[in-house]
């Protein structure tokens, strides 16, 4: 090519390229969702009605039973936990930080409520609407909070650490003073999940980790704890006065009830070391107790060496009562301290107390009725209750992932979790099986699994905004969110 040819065809680049400027300008119109977040909780009163909530403040919402989403502006980038609509138009988000959000126009807008407890940094992990004045919400530090004026106000219900509570002695002594002078001291729990029965009813349930359950017949102005029965026992290891080894029949025994638990990783050990009166009084002087300290000491060696030889993790026991051996540091602000500790090690027997520690995490509770309800939690775990949620018992799932949600629909319950974890029950949550098909293939976990008021309807949530809708019940689901032609970029 001639010099002057090359001149001749650069002038037409240029020219092409000067026609061609680029465009900056945005490609999503307002409400579009730009960037699909990971989903932790939806809502829908009607089914009709959606609202879905998620990381960094995201809100979408559903006016066609998921057919077509809007993202609404929530004000933050707190991440936000749970939503729960009391009707089409008024409901709750809660989140990061203690963060309460109302909304009037059906999560279109949302404002900012006050909680006396955000400035602490507690988490909100769920909200239930009763109706639309009347709320529950619940926490990480024990919080429990309460309105009934539509959110103008919340009154903290949390729980908390008096003299004698069994936590009390493992306090800093900052704390036991701030006890002692009448200050609250929030317990170290968290509380993940509350459901309350659709009204008239006044029955409320909260579940969070250390197997803590509650269940409360008057809306939860009064609270009581929930028993959860495992079928595994283990009888008290005996031992003769002043002795401390056990017997050869005894390891057995211990070996036997280790390998039972040893893969069932939600459950503990709690040991409890006891001692007779004789004991006590002979060895346990109040101004020189260490040779019953020592004695205590010896026989929870023993027994905790047989449970770990046959594969507990010695993170998974635990001493009850254990000796205090630093009691003398209690005594000036509570003289009877050592007193009550003597008091409460002796027995008809002396030896160890072995149990199973009954304290799954737990993530999700939900009722289909006042009486049968059912929860879900870490490590596969499902508890039923037939009695309206005093005691849970363990019904067996075939994986052992978390399950972060369950639901019931018209004939059926579904359990969804972490890596596309679904559990299927046919028999009102007493079986439960992987379905072998009707859903798509998920290897993202999924949140939260909700149905609409008439039990056919339902919804899934998860990571990288995802959300799965049935019209059967749940015997069949299929994506809607993101939408097809951008399933590849969100994920």
């Amino acid at each position: 090519m001639t010099p002057l040819r090359r001149l001749l065809a650069a002038s037409r680049v240029l020219a092409v390229a000067g026609c061609h400027v680029p465009d900056f300008s945005p490609r999503f119109e307002e409400g579009d969702i730009a960037i699909f977040d990971d989903l932790f909780a939806l809502s829908t009163p009607d089914g009709q009605h959606v609202v879905a909530v998620g990381f960094f403040g995201a809100i979408y919402t559903s006016e066609d039973a998921g057919a077509t989403w809007m993202k609404q502006e929530s004000g933050t980038q707190k991440s936000l936990y749970d939503v729960s609509m009391a009707d089409t138009r008024r409901g709750w988000v809660v989140g990061q930080r203690g963060l309460i959000l109302r909304t009037e126009d059906g999560g279109v807008t949302w404002s900012v409520q006050e909680n006396a407890k955000a400035m602490q940094g507690s988490q909100l992990f769920a909200v239930h609407a009763i109706d639309a004045n009347t709320a529950w919400a619940v926490g990480e530090w024990g919080t429990r909070l309460f309105t009934d004026d539509g959110g103008t106000t919340w009154q903290d219900r949390s729980l908390t650490i008096d003299e004698s509570h069994p936590r009390f002695v493992w306090l800093a002594p900052v704390e036991q003073e701030m006890v002692r002078n009448g200050e609250k001291v929030f317990e170290d729990v968290g509380l993940n999940d509350v459901f309350c029965a659709d009204p008239p009813s006044k029955k409320c349930w909260i579940i969070g980790e250390f197997g803590y359950v509650f269940h409360s017949e008057n809306l939860g102005q009064s609270w009581e704890r929930a028993e959860i029965i495992g079928e595994i026992m283990m009888d008290p290891v005996k031992v003769p006065y002043n002795e401390t080894d056990i017997t050869d029949a005894d390891r057995e025994r211990l070996t036997a009830f280790a390998e039972q638990i040893v893969d069932l990783n939600h459950l503990n050990i709690d040991m409890e070391p006891l001692a007779l009166e004789r004991e006590v009084r002979t060895f346990g002087q109040e101004d020189d107790p260490f040779e019953l300290f020592e004695i205590l000491d010896a026989r929870n060696l023993n027994v905790r060496e047989v449970l770990e030889e046959a594969g507990i993790l010695s993170d998974r026991i635990r001493v009850r009562n254990g000796p205090p051996w630093d009691y003398e540091d209690f005594l000036e602000d509570d003289p009877t301290f050592l007193r009550r500790y003597l008091d409460g090690r002796t027995s008809a027997f002396a030896g160890i107390a072995v149990r199973v520690a009954q304290n799954p995490y737990l993530f999700k509770i939900h009722f289909e009725d006042e009486q049968n309800g059912l929860i879900s939690g870490l490590g596969g775990v499902i508890l039923k209750s037939a009695d309206g949620g005093k005691t849970w018992r363990y019904r067996k799932t075939d994986r052992k992932q978390a399950l972060f949600s369950v639901a019931t629909s018209q004939d059926r319950a579904i359990a969804v979790g972490e890596k596309g974890l679904v559990q299927v029950s046919t028999d009102g949550g007493e079986t439960w099986s992987q379905p072998d098909r009707g859903y798509p293939t998920v290897f993202t976990f999924m949140r939260n699994v909700v149905f609409g008021p008439e039990g056919k309807r339902g919804f899934i949530v998860g990571q990288s905004g995802m959300v799965l809708r049935s019209e059967d019940g749940g015997v069949t689901w299929n994506q809607v969110l993101p939408p097809e032609e951008r399933r590849v970029a969100a994920n």
